[in-house]
């Protein structure tokens, strides 16, 4: 539904669009005719943000800066008025997400922010947005940015991977109730591999060999959800779809086979899952 979508025109909606990843979708859509609604936190990067899409914007089709925490869900509801304001919305990107290091049994001001921004900040899209996309009776889509980290749930920081896994669970729900209703509305959950963003860049000042760039993330999740994909796992540089394919399999085998939890990461199946991975 997602070229249906862009030849009926309307709007795109993307939060956390100053920089990265969302950024780079807000601008593919403009190329692709639609008009702008870009949500982040308020500062010089949203209204530069902003210009520098009106730049690029077809003529007649608007490009308007909204700040907007995505974790308040009353200001994520003022975020809908003012799109369906402006016009039809025929795109929703959740895409704003943070990330703060955490333990299973520390910082739970970190796992607050995290579920708070990460999951909830979808949710409040999503309920704030999707009655009255389903009432315009018009092709449409809603793209919600996951992680890996929510489907293998590596350890490391497990406020983070507990906020994408619910992510997931959202969205496939979405995608369900959404086919039961029978809207013109298609969901996915996209899910970007290793990606050199704003955020990566205050940690690393040169883009690693193994990174994609938000274009080429943006690129992919475009590529596949013209071909209807639901489930969009980007490759990078290093992992290749077949190397996501064989971690996520090995994921769910720790349940079929009830192995230990994140065997993956156990001494005991470290050579069990090199050879798997390899093979």
């Amino acid at each position: 539904m997602y070229g249906q979508a862009l030849a009926a025109g309307g709007l795109a909606v993307v939060t956390g669009g100053a920089s990265g990843v969302g950024y780079a979708a807000a601008e593919r859509f403009a190329q692709g005719g639609l008009g702008i609604v870009l949500a982040d936190l308020p500062s010089e990067a949203l209204a530069q943000a902003a210009e520098k899409l009106r730049a690029i914007a077809q003529p007649g089709a608007p490009v308007l800066a909204v700040p907007t925490d995505v974790s308040d869900a009353t200001a994520v509801q003022a975020l809908a008025d003012a799109a369906f304001d402006t016009g039809e919305v025929a795109v929703l990107m959740n895409n704003a997400g943070i990330g703060r290091p955490s333990g299973s049994w520390e910082e739970p001001d970190a796992w607050r922010a995290m579920i708070e921004v990460n999951l909830f900040g979808v949710l409040n899209g999503v309920q704030a947005f999707l009655p009255r996309m389903i009432a315009a009776e018009r092709p449409a889509a809603v793209i919600n940015t996951g992680s890996k980290q929510g489907i293998t749930t590596p350890p490391g920081n497990p406020g983070y991977n507990v906020s994408k896994a619910g992510v997931k669970v959202l969205t496939e729900m979405l995608a369900h109730d959404l086919r039961q209703a029978g809207a013109p509305i298609s969901a996915h959950l996209f899910v970007p591999g290793f990606t050199y963003t704003g955020m990566v860049a205050r940690h690393i000042p040169e883009k690693p060999a193994a990174a994609w760039t938000s274009d080429q993330t943006v690129d992919h999740l475009l590529t596949r959800m013209a071909a209807g994909d639901f489930y969009i796992l980007c490759p990078d540089n290093d992992v290749t779809p077949e190397r996501d394919r064989r971690r996520v399999t090995w994921a769910l085998g720790d349940v079929l086979e009830n192995r230990p939890a994140l065997s993956r990461w156990h001494p005991d199946y470290a050579d069990a899952f090199a050879k798997f991975e390899q093979s």
